[in-house]
């Protein structure tokens, strides 16, 4: 499987947390849904679908919180017949981002993922630069910015 990142200080750490949590897939993004680094996925359809999704589920469930007047979930997990999906936001120096992970329950679990995810959550935090935040992407360089970090996630 391959682990590909936009940004090369998310690399180090999603490739030790993939490997200790067994995870099948693992995007992590923006909680815009613009991606940074993953793992796993083979084509730019499924990055972007599931960016959009994740992203879209971490805002609504915010709403959510909001609305019962509690802070925001630390994580949602939902378990199927073959696979489990994990999705939790984090802060960073450069802002919230949001990691969504697929395991194949057979091979690892939600307990798994949890366990190492918390060190995934620290190692990225520590090797996040602390200076310079990155450029807000104006809607005039969106489709080069997109068509850019495409080539670099897929090798292409």
């Amino acid at each position: 499987m391959t682990t590909r990142a936009v940004e090369a200080w998310t690399l180090q750490p999603l490739v030790k947390f993939t490997k200790e949590a067994e995870a099948r897939l693992v995007l992590l993004m923006t909680s815009a849904g613009q991606v940074m680094a993953q793992h796993g996925f083979s084509r730019a359809v499924e990055v972007m679908s599931a960016a959009a999704l994740g992203a879209a589920i971490i805002a609504s469930t915010a709403e959510m919180a909001k609305e019962l007047k509690q802070p925001p979930f630390a994580a949602l997990s939902h378990q199927g017949e073959r696979h489990g999906i994990f999705l939790a936001g984090f802060g960073t120096p450069r802002g919230m981002l949001v990691a969504l992970v697929v395991y194949d329950i057979e091979v690892s679990s939600v307990g798994l993922v949890q366990l190492f995810f918390e060190q995934f959550v620290a190692d990225l935090q520590a090797a996040c630069p602390k200076e310079g935040v990155p450029k807000q992407v104006l809607a005039a360089d969106f489709e080069r910015e997109l068509s850019d970090s495409l080539k670099t996630l897929f090798g292409r």
